[in-house]
């Protein structure tokens, strides 16, 4: 009873030692892994602001390119005025001169 005992005794501390041996092992993976996480969530946080900071230059762009297009939609529409306004002129001056085409020939009859 007393060999079982120890023999026992020898197979519960070899069991312990075995399981602490394990739980160091795992404690060393534990602070490895919580080191990873750290380094990722840096990582993850730098992406973030990249992103943003990119989305925010696409922004500006976007923007700086419609004020552009603003002005050139002005200056177009300022143009089409302008090329109506001088094509009523043309007509006008067409319809004169066809005017004093038939004073001329009706003074020539």
């Amino acid at each position: 009873l007393n060999q079982q005992t120890e023999h026992s005794l020898q197979l519960m501390t070899h069991r312990a030692l075995e399981a602490e041996n394990q739980v160091e092992k795992l404690k060393q993976e534990m602070v490895l892994l919580q080191g990873e996480l750290e380094t990722f969530k840096v990582e993850n946080e730098s992406l973030r602001v990249g992103q943003s900071t990119d989305l925010e230059v696409v922004k500006h762009n976007v923007d700086f390119a419609l004020e552009n297009l603003q002005k050139i939609i002005v200056g177009a529409n300022w143009s089409i005025k302008q090329l109506v306004a001088g094509t009523e002129s043309l007509n006008f001056v067409s319809e004169v001169l066809k005017s004093t085409g038939k004073i001329s020939d009706a003074e020539d009859q």
